[in-house]
């Protein structure tokens, strides 16, 4: 009885379809150092566009008195970033703030060495914003930035801007970690948060709750008051957050938040090294 000679399987993928599933295998690939461009270009794009939303509201504010109202103002930097995380989360994980990266990184669901090259582009994306602002409307860019209300302290709009942001980064972690996770559902959360804190808590600090959207107009316009405020509180909130987090749900790691933190919105089946 003689043996039955296997019959070779040919791929079902012609060699262009196999390159096309190279080249997105390799994008997918978070741990590819190749591809660390297209994250920062993320990120760098994700923050622009919320720049413009956050420092424009008050620059067209300026320029069409009456136009844009104080709830209108909050509202539209919340629905950029909800909008950013659908449509660029899957590239960066759309950290788009200095103070979330530094909190993943604390959470151990980021990595150290990638988080002085996300905060630079932030910054500048934050930055580039500001400069259109004013090249278009020909408004300064402080009416896009924050400041201490008149009146209070700059010690007072260190405490809002630190309260805000552990609540903001609360919500980022714990909707990015474990049980939790809810993909791009967290899209949500994170925007309405943004809104109602913005509603509520802008009045004494700007609700800034980031860095980077309070550096770029300063920056821009080359006014600096009260700039250690919008600096030490977001990141002091995201230390406070990471703590909470720990009371909560234990150390981080795990591979849903290592996914959502790495650009997956779809962690379920998250392994490590893939997005």
């Amino acid at each position: 009885m003689t043996a039955v000679e296997p019959v070779p399987t040919l791929s079902p993928l012609g060699p262009l379809a196999r390159y096309e599933q190279n080249v997105i295998d390799r994008i997918n690939d978070f741990n590819n150092p190749r591809q660390e461009w297209r994250r920062l270009f993320s990120e760098l794009l994700g923050t622009f566009f919320l720049v413009l939303a956050a420092a424009g509201g008050g620059m067209m504010s300026h320029a069409f008195p009456g136009v844009i109202s104080h709830t209108a103002a909050v509202t539209a930097p919340a629905l950029t970033v909800m909008a950013i995380i659908l449509f660029m989360g899957k590239i960066s994980g759309a950290h788009l703030n200095p103070a979330v990266s530094i909190a993943f990184a604390l959470r151990r669901d980021f990595p150290w060495a990638r988080v002085p090259g996300y905060i630079v582009v932030q910054l500048i994306g934050a930055t580039l914003a500001a400069l259109v602002l004013h090249a278009i409307i020909n408004v300064s860019a402080t009416y896009g930035s924050n400041y201490p209300a008149h009146g209070y302290s700059s010690m007072a709009a260190f405490w809002m801007e630190l309260i805000l942001t552990t609540g903001l980064v609360s919500v980022i972690l714990g909707t990015a970690s474990g049980a939790q996770n809810v993909g791009i559902i967290g899209a949500f959360g994170v925007g309405s948060y943004i809104a109602l804190a913005g509603l509520w808590g802008s009045p004494i600090s700007g609700a800034s709750m980031n860095p980077a959207r309070t550096f770029g107009p300063d920056l821009a316009s080359r006014t600096f008051t009260g700039w250690w405020v919008y600096i030490a509180g977001p990141i002091a909130g995201a230390a406070v957050a990471v703590v909470i987090a720990f009371v909560l749900r234990g150390r981080g790691g795990d591979k849903s938040a290592l996914g959502a933190a790495q650009g997956d919105l779809f962690t379920e089946g998250y392994e490590s090294g893939k997005s």
